[in-house]
């Protein structure tokens, strides 16, 4: 199966984002330069999050030029449209941001009105079936194009047509389009890995255990921190949103007491440098990349 962006163009199927959650219309060109010239490089340093924004918004100016030439219009979109929204992957461990937003649920209606106000996407629902299918292939290729492959470290093997404009801009960004390909999808691939290992651990599972207990003294039941975290997956309303920033901020007390938040983050660190070191090459070949490209995406964003 051909890999999405995860934030590029966010063009639709359906009702169904290709890419994650929605971004808002494009920056000023005067805003652009301002972040671009704000980049140092430092190659013996990884990405800052201001720099990974020059990456992306680079790689999605190249993919609007492309699309253009194609004749389909894109919008640029922010890689994080909601700069507070944040993954709490174990436990939600921070008491300030848990007693502002509770698990989120208020997030998700922002997160909903974004999607629905997508330029992205209101511009290819509007289209027809067979505008659709060719702006499609326009931005990720035609199945008929040639394939890169990579077997990730979780044993699936990943496909990207190379003709799309996805692949065009991430060649013109990275110099090397299947060297990117490789390294971006193994290390990605690792990330998600390290993260299920936590919650395989003994470690873990006795420290959510005490976390647990905490909650229960508290009079909040949960077993687990997903337990208490699916209890408010829907948008709440004024009472049960009062109950859900109460229950967060108590996990995210009786997550630092129990030791469950330090428990699960020193193991992620201790799977992450081993699973680093297992994949060396392929880490050090994505920050070499990254870093070569952050000169070719400050020209790129600062031309707009």
């Amino acid at each position: 199966m051909p890999v999405r962006p995860r934030c590029l163009v966010y063009l639709v199927a359906g009702a169904a984002l290709f890419g994650g959650a929605a971004c808002t219309p494009d920056h000023s060109a005067e805003s652009r330069r301002i972040k671009a010239s704000a980049v140092s490089v430092d190659p013996a340093q990884p990405l800052t999050d201001r720099e990974k924004d020059v990456l992306h918004e680079a790689e999605q100016l190249l993919i609007r030029a492309c699309m253009s030439e194609r004749g389909f219009r894109t919008w640029v979109v922010p890689r994080m449209p909601l700069p507070e929204d944040r993954d709490f992957p174990y436990v939600v461990d921070d008491v300030r941001w848990a007693g502002e937003h509770g698990y989120g649920s208020e997030l998700q209606k922002r997160r909903d009105q974004v999607r629905s106000s997508d330029p992205n996407r209101r511009y290819f629902e509007r289209l027809s079936p067979e505008e659709q299918q060719l702006a499609l292939d326009a931005l990720h290729g035609r199945s008929s194009a040639r394939q890169l492959k990579v077997t990730a470290p979780n044993g699936m093997t990943v496909a990207r047509f190379a003709d799309g404009c996805t692949a065009r801009a991430q060649e013109e960004l990275y110099g090397d389009l299947r060297a990117w390909f490789r390294a971006s999808t193994i290390t990605d691939t690792l990330g998600d890995m390290d993260r299920a290992k936590v919650f395989t651990e003994k470690e873990f599972k006795d420290s959510a255990r005490d976390w647990s207990a905490c909650m229960s003294g508290r009079g909040f039941p949960y077993m687990t921190p997903h337990d208490s975290r699916r209890a408010f997956r829907k948008p709440a309303d004024t009472t049960s949103r009062q109950k859900e920033i109460r229950t967060a901020v108590a996990e995210a007390e009786c997550a630092v007491s129990s030791g469950l938040s330090a428990t699960a983050h020193r193991l992620e660190q201790r799977n992450g440098a081993h699973l680093t070191d297992e994949y060396t090459d392929e880490f050090r070949n994505r920050l070499r990349l990254e870093r070569a490209a952050l000169k070719r995406a400050r020209s790129t964003v600062e031309n707009g």
